[in-house]
């Protein structure tokens, strides 16, 4: 079992930054990608952004040259950092990892429990 944890949401003003964290820990044999979702209320959750474990990163157009996404495989941890922040950033973010636990086992999806994002006007 993987579990995820993040850390650093909360309250900015639009065209602030936040940073956000996320640990793995847990049975952990290897992490494939990670990433970062975000969800608003109404709405289906989102893809910010993945990096691969060779540090191959994707992004949604939203996130594209105002967010960036890094992670240090030794310490098994991925952040965003967030620039440029808009109202519409406002949501809650979730980390999620497609991982093994075991060298037998199949990849697997997991998430976090999620950090609030809020971005006043």
């Amino acid at each position: 079992q993987v579990h995820l944890v993040e850390s650093g949401g909360g309250l900015v003003q639009a065209g602030g930054s936040l940073r956000l964290s996320c640990a793995a820990s847990g049975t952990i044999f290897r992490i494939n990608v990670m990433g970062w979702y975000r969800q608003a209320p109404g709405k289906q959750r989102e893809l910010v952004a993945t990096i691969s474990g060779g540090g191959v990163t994707n992004y949604a157009y939203s996130a594209k040259n105002r967010f960036t996404i890094s992670r240090d495989n030794a310490k098994k941890t991925v952040t965003l950092q967030m620039n440029s922040l808009k109202p519409e950033d406002t949501a809650v973010y979730y980390c999620n990892t497609l991982a093994t636990s075991t060298p037998w086992g199949s990849s697997r999806d997991y998430w976090g429990q999620g950090t609030q994002v809020t971005v006043s006007s």
